[in-house]
């Protein structure tokens, strides 16, 4: 589906240039961007696998173990409809702790686990609260180590590539608590009962 947009924004920006008469500037704001994105993407590769391997040692030291016997408490009270000992807790909690260390790349396997685990418990063709709780925490994404903004500031001559750490972190958590607010109240009502 995304394919289908990208075309669409690629091919609508194209015939605008054609109509007026500046398919030049089309082209070189083309190759330009080419150019951008493989500057940008090399001066990651340095940054990413500094942060990655920091990553790796915190992995293995257990701090993801330690996050993961912090969230479980908060996990079990935010999905009652879950059972304490299934799987869909576990996973949840290793998507979780993988956003909050930054790892982007490792939470999405154990995000798409746990909403497969959710299904299993859901009946229903339509998302179950659990899902939609779910959602929201991972759309939050509250993150204690950005790594890759971090490294795309950097990649981009930034002075202090990490001075955007403190607001990201507050909005970030900001943004959790609105949501899961929203989605608790939206539950209860009687417009969205299960």
């Amino acid at each position: 589906m995304i394919n289908y947009i990208w075309f669409f924004m690629i091919g609508i920006g194209v015939v605008i240039g054609i109509i007026n008469g500046r398919m030049g500037e089309v082209s070189k704001a083309i190759i330009d961007s080419s150019e951008s994105a493989v500057t940008i993407s090399i001066g990651l590769i340095g940054i990413m696998s500094l942060w990655l391997g920091i990553m790796q040692i915190a992995e293995k030291s257990g701090l993801m173990d330690i996050l993961s016997r912090l969230l479980k408490p908060v996990i079990i009270k935010l999905f009652p409809e879950v059972p304490k000992d299934h799987p869909a807790i576990g996973a949840m909690i290793m998507n979780i702790s993988a956003n909050m260390l930054g790892l982007g790349n490792a939470a999405t396997p154990f995000g798409i686990k746990a909403m497969e685990y959710l299904q299993e418990l859901n009946n229903r063709d339509v998302a179950s609260n659990s899902m939609c709780t779910f959602l929201v925490i991972n759309t939050a994404s509250v993150q204690l180590l950005p790594a890759v903004m971090i490294g795309v500031r950097a990649s981009l001559g930034a002075k202090n590539p990490a001075d955007f750490v403190v607001v990201g972190l507050f909005s970030s958590v900001t943004a959790l608590i609105a949501g899961i607010i929203v989605v608790k109240t939206l539950e209860k009502s009687s417009l969205f009962k299960e």
